[in-house]
């Protein structure tokens, strides 16, 4: 089962009126945002009517209330309110914006992905889910997590006409509990956004990209930078969430690299494209990712990767050799690992005729043209009754 064939599709015999709906969306950045954004411009660019419903206020600033309705980056975003905890914001009126949705997309596995589908004989909209890791980022809950998996969600896939995993990790996990099986299309990436960005020359300089989120282990990041020791920078770059910018200020001043660690909050693609520029390794020791999508965008920019043996992380690593490896529990086989890809990159750059190693990864299977025709393939399987041939399929 692997996924990662760029299937082909002919386009539908009329457009479709496709409606996304996602948690947290545009101006919040992450890699959920990323994918959906992503999918969107590009069905829309296949002659497809595409919206979004998202939230109307960011985990991340919840005192700030957006626009009702915007269009941000060529997308249609319709925003509604919400109460409750993040962690399962209840948004009832989601189903006042259903409007003349042919096929409703919802991401991850929330409020939204439970109360479509009780109500799914009252809307009757055909719909699709794709998993982005479920709810299973962190251990915390573990016990009522793996309770409410059986339970409700179990319940809520026979619901959906497609389940669509980010990664076979994701598959294995949907699997026993989704009739039919699981149609696996790993998420696309736009390789053009961060293409060669990373520094011409090595440098010491390591970035990581991502939520201020437990399961990132910037804690341990932050160990790691101390195993170093002088000589190094590290620029974290990425949104508030369940960490909070004065935290990490905190650990940082505790562990005294204020010299050598900086947090760079909220920037655009312009500006983390300017601080790709200046590094040439990405780090990450998070537990757990649904796919992985920066990681990929670390190797589009020519950045060399050292992160923690997750799940997907794994899985990525036996597609690109240049990934290395390595426990991040432990600080000083953490600051090797690190030492020795520096030290590789450095070398394959002394060599005139040496190639350029982040540049020898073949990332065209990540491509968003070919990932959008796979999903486009999936809803004309769920419109006309036929059965799913877009992605590998994961039997129950």
């Amino acid at each position: 089962m692997s996924g990662m064939t760029d299937s082909r599709t002919t386009l539908p015999a009329r457009p479709r009126s496709i409606l996304h709906v996602v948690r947290q969306f545009l101006p919040n950045r992450g890699g959920l945002e990323d994918v959906v954004a992503n999918l969107a411009r590009e069905q829309a660019r296949l002659g497809h009517r595409v919206r979004v419903v998202t939230l109307d206020r960011l985990f991340s600033n919840p005192d700030v209330r957006l626009p009702a309705r915007e269009r941000l980056e060529g997308i249609d975003i319709e925003r509604i309110p919400f109460s409750g905890s993040h962690r399962y914001p209840l948004a009832p009126s989601v189903f006042r914006h259903l409007g003349d949705a042919d096929l409703v997309h919802v991401h991850a596995v929330d409020f939204f992905f439970d109360a479509l589908a009780f109500a799914r004989p009252f809307h009757r909209r055909p719909m699709v889910a794709t998993t982005h890791g479920g709810f299973f980022h962190t251990n915390a809950q573990s016990r009522l997590k793996a309770l409410w998996f059986a339970g409700p969600t179990r319940l809520s896939v026979r619901a959906y006409a497609a389940i669509v995993a980010c990664s076979e990790s994701d598959a294995r996990m949907f699997a026993p509990i989704t009739p039919g099986g699981v149609t696996v299309i790993p998420n696309g990436v736009d390789l053009d956004k961060f293409a060669g960005a990373a520094s011409a020359e090595p440098r010491r300089a390591l970035l990581t990209i991502g939520r201020f989120s437990h399961n990132k282990r910037l804690d341990r990041l932050l160990a790691a930078m101390r195993a170093l020791g002088p000589g190094w920078r590290l620029r974290i770059v990425g949104v508030p969430s369940d960490v909070t910018v004065e935290a990490l200020t905190a650990e940082i001043d505790r562990l005294g690299l204020t010299e050598t660690v900086t947090l760079h909050v909220g920037l655009d693609v312009p500006a983390i494209r300017a601080l790709i520029g200046q590094s040439s390794l990405f780090v990450s020791a998070s537990e757990y990712e649904g796919f992985g999508l920066a990681l990929i965008e670390a190797l589009s920019a020519g950045l060399v990767p050292v992160a923690h043996p997750n799940e997907a992380f794994a899985w990525l690593k036996r597609r690109h050799p240049l990934i290395s490896l390595c426990d991040f529990a432990d600080p000083a086989t953490v600051a090797g690992a690190i030492r020795d890809a520096y030290d590789s990159l450095a070398e394959s750059r002394l060599d005139p005729g040496g190639a350029n190693l982040p540049a020898a990864e073949d990332l065209s299977a990540y491509r968003w043209s070919g990932v959008a025709a796979r999903y486009v393939a999936v809803y004309e399987a769920v419109l006309t009754g036929k059965d799913r041939g877009a992605g590998s399929s994961t039997p129950r």
